[in-house]
């Protein structure tokens, strides 16, 4: 027989190397008992098996002790067990209550003190027992729970935890921290009676205030940790060392994001029903920077980034326009914006305004749905959902007239990604977040390789896109978004009853989508892909972008220098115009901004051969064109 080995863990990192997250055991056993404060063992001894340096691994007064409280309670209040048995119950054999096993739980208890000392059975002891939300070993504990190493706990820390081992769940400092106390003054006193320390120490103990503290492991931050390990069986099947996983995540752009997401909705969500939202961060590569899958971890684990399919209404008009372009459209054309009809089916647009004759691109800027229904029925349902996912889109695409005002659900994610082509050049991306996975001796089991897609917008149809979704930022639906010094494009959407609000915008460095709504699908306020959205976008996008290059757009397409008359004092979008600019909104920095400072401006390469030291997205992946 052996001690088995515990569990290989994993390290998650972020693009700088700081650690994102740790699963598991990554390091085997954390802690030896001669590096903690005598208080830290002499807790779990005081409260689990107080005569425990004495007996040879079975306590048969405390046997007896249990069978007699059993008895008179009539029922099971005492388990007898020794720590020693306790070990050898987590080591080797299963949790059922059975005599079979419970004998075994004895052979084996002999055999671990024959062949271990005392404070070899501790060690294994306190490193290998459950202490809730997820922490095996009294490390992994402290970290969770106070944020701190072990050998830095205090008494009543100490005590808590001692207190946790016998009911994980019900004595769980964060979720009950009241019983979680209650429990840790019952290891205080039992400490006392078995000489561990004074009264006067236990008093000072009870006295001292130390709450457990789970920010960390609650935060919106593990949405992306769920998100990266539930892709780890993608990349390595069966793995028996621990492993370290290297990421694209920015962690600077990560608490930027959650943050943006959390008190926009806190401030403006109430009183607009607006009560969740999500926001992906990517380069032109399709490296995710930044993810936020909600607003609250604690409350609900369902990553709405990644697995929330949604109704993204306007947010679906650019495929709608370049399918238009690729059929001899151009911005300048002429179309009509009156009422019309298709089958039963009858558009309209906010307000039930219309404009008459129209250009294209003022069309889109103001988010026109009886154009985007004509458009959609001149070129063919087909032919717009073929473009749709020749960029990016992977969930399936309705082949009716409705697509016109992006009746078909899309995640966030991808609906993020398929903007990427408009930002790099052309190029679809598929978003990733895992460039390289190593075992904890430095083994290479997993990295990312390969030059992506071949092109998939011409160069005159990528300008004329880009020309176009500009006006949706600086005259459009989108002019919430807009900050100096930039050339920024975009997209808003609203879906049917006010009940999903989208903007998706992007630079030649940076892609970002936003999303708000409800996760019953109850109509927000009035919420519009103009409104919280694009004030989120703004808020993140504007920081992130300090210290980078201003780079144009790609795409070939004339650039329109002149005002739209069309589209000057028109009522935007679910009225995303009435609403004027908060000072936070017009200044070039912000709260976010002032807090973080400058983001980390290590962005992931598309071409890892070369630097792409001061290239922009849409130029490193020209270069990578030209390497191949």
């Amino acid at each position: 027989m052996r001690i088995p080995e515990r569990e290989p863990g994993v390290l998650i990192l972020s693009a700088d190397g700081s650690i994102l997250a740790e699963q598991g055991a990554f390091n085997g056993d954390d802690v030896r008992i001669a590096d903690l404060p005598d208080y830290v063992p002499n807790a779990f001894i005081a409260i689990e098996d107080r005569r425990f340096r004495s007996h040879f691994g079975i306590d048969p007064l405390g046997l007896i002790r249990a069978a007699y409280a059993n008895h008179r309670a009539g029922r099971v209040v005492q388990g007898g067990s020794t720590l020693t048995q306790q070990l050898a119950k987590n080591l080797f054999l299963s949790p059922d209550r059975t005599i079979q096993r419970k004998m075994q739980e004895i052979v084996l208890a002999l055999w671990l003190e024959k062949n271990f000392s005392k404070n070899e059975i501790l060690q294994l002891y306190l490193n290998r027992v459950y202490f809730g939300s997820g922490a095996v070993g009294i490390e992994k504990a402290a970290r969770v729970y106070y944020q701190k190493s072990a050998s830095d706990l205090t008494l009543k820390e100490a005590a808590t935890l001692a207190g946790v081992v016998k009911a994980p769940s019900a004595a769980n400092p964060v979720s009950n921290p009241a019983a979680a106390e209650q429990r840790g003054n019952l290891v205080l006193e039992n400490m006392v009676e078995a000489g561990f320390i004074t009264a006067g120490d236990a008093v000072s103990a009870i006295a001292e205030s130390s709450d457990a503290d789970p920010a960390n492991r609650l935060s919106p931050r593990q949405f992306v940790v769920d998100w990266i390990s539930e892709q780890l069986p993608e990349f390595v099947k069966d793995y028996e060392q621990s492993l370290v996983i290297e990421t694209t995540i920015d962690i600077n752009l990560q608490s930027l994001s959650e943050i943006a997401v959390i008190e926009e909705l806190r401030t403006e969500g109430a009183k607009l029903k607006a009560t969740e939202g999500a926001m992906v961060v990517m380069d032109g590569s399709g490296a995710v920077l930044a993810l936020v899958g909600g607003r609250s971890y604690r409350k609900s684990q369902f990553n709405r980034a990644t697995k929330a399919k949604r109704q993204p209404g306007s947010a679906f008009k650019p495929f709608v326009y370049l399918t238009a372009l690729e059929h001899g459209y151009s911005p300048d054309t002429l179309v009509v914006d009156e009422p019309v009809r298709i089958g039963n089916w009858k558009p309209e647009n906010y307000r039930k305004k219309y404009l008459g004759q129209v250009t294209l691109e003022t069309a889109l800027a103001l988010s026109l749905n009886t154009v985007s229904a004509r458009l959609v029925m001149q070129v063919g349902p087909e032919a717009v959902s073929a473009v749709a996912h020749r960029l990016g889109i992977t969930s399936s695409i309705g082949t009716d007239a409705s697509i016109a005002l992006g009746t078909s659900e899309v995640t966030l994610l991808e609906l993020t990604s398929s903007f990427a082509p408009f930002s790099n050049g052309g190029y679809p991306v598929s978003p990733y977040v895992v460039t390289r996975i190593k075992t904890r001796d430095g083994r290479i089991v997993y990295e990312r390789n390969g030059t992506g897609f071949a092109r998939a917008i011409g160069d005159r149809q990528l300008g004329d896109m880009n020309r176009m979704m500009r006006l949706v930022i600086t005259q459009g639906t989108g002019n919430r978004a807009g900050f100096p010094g930039y050339d920024i494009a975009g997209k808003t959407g609203t879906s049917q009853g006010y009940r999903d609000a989208w903007f998706v915008g992007y630079t030649s460095e940076l892609i970002a989508g936003v999303w708000i709504g409800n996760d019953d699908n109850t109509p927000t306020q009035k919420v519009t892909g103009g409104l919280l959205p694009a004030m989120i976008w703004r808020s993140v996008m504007e920081p992130a972008h300090l210290g980078l290059t201003p780079a144009p757009l790609p795409g070939a397409g004339i650039v329109a220098t002149t005002e739209h008359p069309a589209v000057a004092g028109t009522v935007l979008d679910g009225g995303a115009a009435a609403k004027p600019l908060a000072p936070s909104q017009q200044s070039g920095s912000n709260f976010l901004e002032r807090l973080f400072g400058g983001l980390s401006q290590q962005r992931p390469t598309t071409n890892p051969r070369g630097s792409g030291t001061g290239l922009t997205a849409y130029e490193r992946m020209k270069r990578a064109q030209e390497d191949d």
